[in-house]
């Protein structure tokens, strides 16, 4: 009855957000996740994040219909005082549900079939390349196939870590630790660790992984307070290393790029071999790792020469980067803020925050559904090949509220995302310099 229900406040259930007391609302109820929490699929950090406060819209984002029954054990007998619903999050949870019903959400059609084909057919080639052929533009060309393998594993490791592509869990847990792992070279466990605090936390700096970049960038001047990553536990210090690279930062995005596989691999490496991190299938996720450097060295020790080698190498990585740089323009020139998610305002930080791509449709498979960056913020479990049909929809929510909505052409989103690097590198210069500058550091520094 209504009358013996047991109320608490919203700043009584704040005071539940710490490791090992962790408690959420969820469409007023209030539920304990604190013994949960290290058994949660997604990971402990949106549990964290989004602790002592309602998360709604954030739990019908990350979970199927069939996670609700699972809820029961956790709730603590008590509801939220004052629960209210926004007029955004309940068009947002209206239009969850009309995809719900007509069954977009299970309409994957074949992108993972036809994706694992052309990444097997693309690995053909690439042997064929290096180990029969010897001219060098043979082993250049397979070079630049090598990294568009790389770039549509990916995409097939994205997806299944965000739902299941293939017929069973099981299968789909072979086909992240396969295009992840012992592909790319890059962890399924590391990009979950990350990726779903990404999601959470969507622009956050001091929240938001993909935005801590410190030394090398930094997409705002807040930054160089030297802020303490609630990710990483640490400090990301502004100091005369990171004032010097940032104040170039506009220039050397693009090279950064080319070479910013090797950071990912490092990230791999330090989270996989750390004992003080709980990391979910550690001995898989090693030995997936260790098929990599296994295939990876053998191929290159076919190749007739180091040079050639090298140039194997930067090839590859040069490819690949376009897929970094893309990530970048879904983020780096949108909004930021600072301090952790709040589960009030989900729809409007996602919109806030993220940046599409514009692009035909023949394009779809080159960005990997990406390009439409903010319908994957806001139905993370929806099929890449649904995400063009809802765009519309979306852009017309935001429109109904007012809320932003920004589609960029890829050359246009790159114009904007230097803009944000240049602003934040001829600030950085100014921090750098309180002393008048002397000539000749004009006559550099003069147009960035």
């Amino acid at each position: 009855m209504e009358g013996d229900r047991k109320y608490i406040t919203a700043d009584e259930l704040k005071q539940h957000s710490k490791p090992g007391d962790l408690w959420i609302s969820i469409q007023g109820k209030v539920y304990n996740v604190s013994d949960w929490a290290k058994e949660h699929p997604g990971g402990e950090i949106p549990l964290l994040n989004l602790a002592g406060q309602d998360v709604t819209d954030a739990f019908i984002a990350y979970h199927p219909g069939t996670a609700w029954k699972y809820l029961d054990k956790f709730f603590t007998g008590y509801y939220l005082e004052d629960f209210k619903v926004s007029e955004v999050s309940r068009d947002y949870r209206r239009l969850v549900s009309e995809f719900v019903k007509t069954g977009l959400f299970e309409k994957k059609g074949h992108v993972a079939f036809c994706s694992l084909a052309s990444v097997a057919l693309m690995f053909l080639v690439v042997l064929y390349g290096v180990l029969r052929c010897d001219s060098v533009w043979a082993h250049l060309g397979s070079a630049m196939v090598l990294g568009m393998l790389w770039m549509q594993s990916t995409y097939v490791g994205h997806d299944s870590g965000h739902y299941q592509v293939m017929a069973s869990r099981g299968y789909n847990k072979l086909a992240q630790i396969i295009t992840g792992n012992c592909l790319t070279g890059i962890s399924i466990a590391w990009w979950k660790w990350t990726h779903n605090a990404h999601h959470i936390a969507c622009n956050s700096l001091d929240y938001d992984p993909d935005l801590q970049h410190i030394p090398v960038f930094a997409v705002s001047s807040r930054f160089f307070n030297s802020l303490t990553s609630c990710f990483y536990g640490r400090k990301l210090n502004f100091d005369p290393l990171a004032r010097l690279l940032i104040s170039y930062q506009h220039w050397t995005f693009y090279p950064v790029m080319c070479v910013a596989r090797v950071n990912l691999y490092l990230q791999t490496l330090l989270l996989l071999f750390s004992p003080s991190r709980q990391v979910p299938d550690r001995a898989l996720n090693i030995m997936g790792i260790l098929v990599f450097w296994s295939w990876f060295p053998l191929l290159l020790s076919y190749l007739p020469n180091w040079p050639e080698r090298f140039m194997f190498v930067l090839a590859s990585f040069a490819v690949t980067s376009i897929q970094h740089i893309q990530f970048c323009l879904n983020h780096f020139s949108a909004n930021v803020y600072i301090g952790p998610p709040s589960g009030n305002d989900w729809f409007e930080k996602q919109t806030s925050g993220t940046l599409d791509i514009a692009c035909s449709s023949w394009m779809d498979w080159f960005f990997g559904g990406l390009q439409f960056q903010l319908e994957h913020h806001l139905f993370p479990r929806l099929p890449r090949c649904q995400l063009r049909k809802v765009s519309p929809v979306v852009k017309e929510l935001c429109k109904k509220h007012n809320l932003p909505y920004r589609s960029l052409s890829f050359w246009d989103a790159n114009v904007s995302t230097i803009r944000t690097l240049r602003t934040a590198a001829l600030q950085a210069r100014d921090l750098s310099n309180p002393v008048p500058k002397n000539l000749l550091w004009e006559a550099v520094n003069t147009h960035g």
